[in-house]
């Protein structure tokens, strides 16, 4: 049952799986929203600056069909001509033809966004198989594609017959107009029929957009497997990991180790905790604890301590409050300075009286400041 669960892909994609599929070129992408907004762009083009192009036209063939005996003989005069007829009709093109490519641009990101991969650009031996094109021609998405262009086939055949129904009077009284108003008459008229003809492509891109969207989310999902193995390869190896912790955690004892002999005082509960504290007395930081440790690291803490002459000194409370709330290399907490104070002022004048340079210092209180929320 376990196997069979894991070759069933049911699981959506993960954001790494999307990322990867990006980096291929395979995203959502819609033909039919491309062509709808390349279609409507174009309709637009011509609605802002048809009637600048038409005007332009106009005038080049009354120019052209006006020439004389002496022009028609003469090339600079043809050239001028021909150049004075590109210029008039630049401007227009060239705004036809940047809406174009905005709209073409706008039709084919708006899904998928944009995407440029080597990988997907580069030549693949799988589609040039026959067998493997013999299955896309005759495969579930040929014949999706196939509906999908009798279903445009129909919507514009519709369309297109309700237009010429609602125009034919309208068509027919071209004929009885005068030139060249009946001209400017019927290239007005089937410019709104090719902008009714292309908003009808709307119809299918509404359908083929959320489709497209459908269909590469489901070709993407993955095996409950596939989600495992993507987590562990993105969390790394539990075994390496937890050798790597191991590593560290010996690296950070024995430097903690090596600190000891530089403490001023160890302080320990006495059997299952030590923290080790170190002043500097000339500077402007608070004491910080430079090694700390329980159990088996505690006792090895004590006795490099005592090895190395740094006075060793019992306070339960303390040690625990230190080890709980104080990571090694900090600077030990303000709640505690009070404590730690009393039990620093302790071992300077121990050393002084050892030196005998001053009177045997009071014990330290066994009862030491230490606020409740830092009792442990």
């Amino acid at each position: 049952m376990a196997e069979s669960d894991s070759g069933e892909r049911t699981e959506e994609p993960t954001p790494k799986k999307l990322a990867d599929a990006r980096k291929k070129g395979q995203i959502a992408r819609s033909k039919d929203l491309g062509t709808m907004f390349v279609l409507l762009g174009s309709a637009s083009a011509m609605l802002l600056v048809g009637e600048q192009l038409v005007t332009s036209l106009k005038s080049i063939m009354s120019r052209l069909f006006s020439l004389t005996r002496e022009e028609a003989l003469d090339v600079n005069a043809i050239f001028d001509l021909v150049s004075d007829a590109v210029y008039s009709i630049m401007t227009p093109m060239l705004w036809i033809f940047f809406i174009i490519i905005i709209a073409a641009f706008i039709g084919n990101t708006i899904l998928g966004g944009m995407s440029f991969s080597w990988e997907a650009a580069g030549p693949k031996l799988n589609k040039m198989s026959p067998i493997a094109g013999f299955k896309r021609m005759f495969g579930l998405q040929a014949l999706v594609e196939f509906i999908k262009s009798l279903l445009k086939f129909l919507v514009v055949v519709v369309v297109a017959y309700f237009l010429l129904t609602g125009l034919f009077e309208e068509i027919l009284h071209l004929s009885l107009e005068i030139s060249p108003g009946n001209f400017g008459h019927a290239v007005n008229m089937l410019l709104w029929m090719f902008i009714a003809l292309s908003m009808s492509l709307i119809i299918i891109a509404a359908i083929d957009a959320p489709y497209q969207k459908w269909n590469h989310t489901r070709q993407l999902k993955m095996t409950k497997q596939e989600v495992k193995d993507e987590m562990k390869n993105a969390d790394g190896n539990p075994e390496i990991k937890g050798r790597i912790r191991r590593l560290q955690y010996e690296m950070s004892q024995r430097r903690q180790m090596a600190e000891v002999p530089n403490a001023d005082v160890v302080i320990t509960n006495p059997t299952h905790y030590s923290v080790a504290v170190k002043y500097d007395q000339n500077g402007i930081s608070a004491p910080s604890v430079i090694a700390k440790g329980i159990d088996e690291m505690a006792i090895h803490i004590r006795t490099i301590a005592k090895e190395n002459g740094v006075e060793v000194l019992q306070s339960p409370a303390l040690a625990r409050s230190l080890y709980y709330t104080t990571e090694v290399d900090d600077e030990i907490p303000e709640q505690l300075f009070a404590a730690v104070a009393q039990v620093l002022a302790f071992v300077f004048q121990l050393n002084l009286f050892r030196e005998g340079k001053s009177k045997k210092p009071i014990p330290v209180a066994k009862d030491l400041p230490i606020p409740d929320e830092f009792k442990y």
